[in-house]
């Protein structure tokens, strides 16, 4: 697909637990159902073949409509890298790939997580136009992630969250 934009979200978040720990919460479903695109209240479907090749798919329930998040792996290197493409099909057909970077820390560990997010422009767009679609995707991404590392900050240091949904 031609004509595509793209932005970079990247995020830092620290853990206090060994890089191992955050590394499963990305790749086990049970955790994944508790915090990746989804809560465990509201969960439908949260599976993966976590290989490289392999795919993951996550259905989220939310107000009466399901919500399907889909990717395949592209790089799995434990405990200390993840890359892998995301994609929202009842929105977009493009694909974002994210990469998630572990190193043990005094404390703990450290992630860093990278998200290429792609944008089509529509039509008729200017180029303020999309620098502005740019932007509000840039920051509902981040607000979206802060959310759910919260979630996996609780998850990984005490082994549940309190919120579910």
């Amino acid at each position: 697909m031609h004509n595509v934009s793209t932005t970079t979200l990247t995020m830092t978040r620290n853990f206090d637990v060994a890089p191992e720990r955050v590394f499963d919460a990305w790749l086990n479903p049970d955790m994944m159902r508790k915090w990746f695109f989804t809560l465990e209240g509201t969960n439908k479907v949260a599976k993966n073949d976590p290989k490289v090749g392999g795919t993951w798919e996550i259905v989220d329930h939310r107000e009466g409509k399901d919500y399907r998040a889909v990717g395949e792996y592209l790089e799995i290197d434990p405990p200390k890298k993840l890359v892998f493409t995301f994609k929202m099909p009842q929105f977009s057909e493009l694909e974002d790939t994210i990469t998630v970077l572990l190193k043990k820390t005094e404390q703990g560990s450290e992630m860093t997580f990278t998200q290429l997010i792609h944008v089509a422009p529509e039509e008729n767009w200017t180029e303020a136009d999309l620098q502005k679609a740019l932007g509000e995707y840039h920051s509902g991404s981040e607000h979206g992630w802060n959310l759910m590392f919260m979630g996996l900050k609780e998850l990984v240091e005490t082994g549940e969250i309190s919120y579910k949904g």
